[in-house]
């Protein structure tokens, strides 16, 4: 296994990893920058209402884009077990 061969694994599990974390992390960016304008609207400067908004947006992504997850990840470990057996 040369060095452009590690590097294309390591830059494809960072890109995996960007692909995962990606929708759930706009979800909750999406829901914090509404939440913020509301209490800039509203001067409404309540701590604790931005968190349980947050976790229930971020579980509906969760359930939402599971499918995408897993078939994302799967595909992915096919891959290293493909690049795995080519090794051996």
């Amino acid at each position: 296994m040369n060095e452009a061969a590690v590097l294309e694994i390591g830059r494809d599990g960072l890109w995996v990893v960007l692909q995962l974390a990606g929708p759930i992390m706009l979800a909750g960016l999406v829901i914090g920058l509404i939440i913020a304008l509301f209490q800039a609207l509203t001067t409404i400067q309540e701590m604790t209402l931005t968190f349980v908004p947050k976790i229930l947006v971020i579980f509906v992504a969760m359930i939402l884009f599971l499918p995408f997850m897993m078939t994302t990840l799967i595909e992915y470990s096919q891959h290293l077990f493909d690049v795995m057996v080519s090794l051996g």
